[in-house]
């Protein structure tokens, strides 16, 4: 028998996480003995070795690494599916719409206008989040639909449509020198001695290597630069949130960043499909 329970997929989940049988039963509130014995009979019906248990402790098997992303995905989908069921119980209909807290401001502001105008609109929830939180939000069904950057988020499962694409723009203290030039090459902001590059968390939550400073919000990006002691390259509509001590130059030669509304494949929301058609027409 092939299926699996989601509660056999968040108790694994559980231990390839912590890598530690003790650990984890600490984090599901029971007791070591029944979670170790509840592993064992999952590897005996799948017929597969899921970790390797030691004296230095636990590691994942090839078959335990991909049994981790599928239960990942599942128990997120489990999770958004009782979120949005609660949300279309509600008196009245409700979107939540996630984007990033500087990101695609104007396109925004004319999306909720526009959709606001439209006679049977519902009520659209903005949540504003840190970098790269809005795919999450979106997967776990805390949100609705995004407007997403490939450059920073995944598409992966969710159904797109394109919105906007832009330049970018260098963003650096307003007193370093190249922050007078009238526009730059990204030769000229990759390596500068007294200015390392902040590093953006990937899709998986990891950062390039380099020296320049881990970016965990905005507001932290927005001091650093403003302390000198790094720079940001960002699409042109970000420079909404740029402070008095911050300057934005133009880049010639970055790649165009474009704004993705996204929402999951499988929605059958008579609200969103609406906003989506709203979004294209702008």
């Amino acid at each position: 028998m092939d299926a699996l329970e989601t509660r056999e997929l968040r108790y694994f989940t559980a231990v390839a996480e912590e890598l530690h049988f003790g650990r984890a039963a600490e984090r599901l509130g029971m007791a070591q003995p029944p979670l170790s014995r509840a592993i064992q009979r999952l590897e005996r019906r799948l017929g597969v070795r899921l970790l390797e248990r030691d004296r230095r402790g636990v590691a994942l098997t090839a078959a335990g690494e991909v049994l981790l992303d599928e239960a990942r995905a599942t128990l997120d989908a489990a999770t958004a599916a009782a979120r949005r069921t609660r949300r279309a119980a509600a008196p009245h209909s409700r979107l939540v719409l996630v984007t990033k807290a500087t990101g695609s401001h104007e396109l925004l502001r004319k999306l909720l206008d526009t959709y606001a105008a439209e006679p049977d609109a519902a009520e659209v929830e903005v949540v504003l989040c840190g970098i790269g939180e809005e795919e999450r939000l979106l997967r776990d069904g805390r949100a609705d639909v995004a407007l997403l950057h490939p450059l920073y988020s995944s598409l992966a499962g969710f159904d797109s449509e394109e919105l906007l694409t832009e330049g970018q723009v260098a963003v650096l203290p307003a007193g370093h020198p190249l922050a007078a030039r009238p526009s730059l090459a990204m030769a000229d902001v990759a390596g500068v001695p007294d200015l390392p590059a902040a590093r953006w968390p990937r899709h998986d939550g990891t950062y390039p290597p380099g020296p320049g400073p881990e970016i965990h919000d905005l507001s932290q990006l927005a001091q650093l630069i403003a302390l000198g002691r790094t720079l940001a390259v960002i699409p042109a509509s970000a420079r909404a949130w740029l402070w008095t001590a911050h300057t934005a130059v133009p880049l010639t030669d970055a790649p165009p960043v474009t704004t993705h509304i996204a929402w999951p494949s499988h929605s059958r929301s008579r609200p969103l499909a609406d906003l989506i058609r709203t979004a294209t027409r702008l």
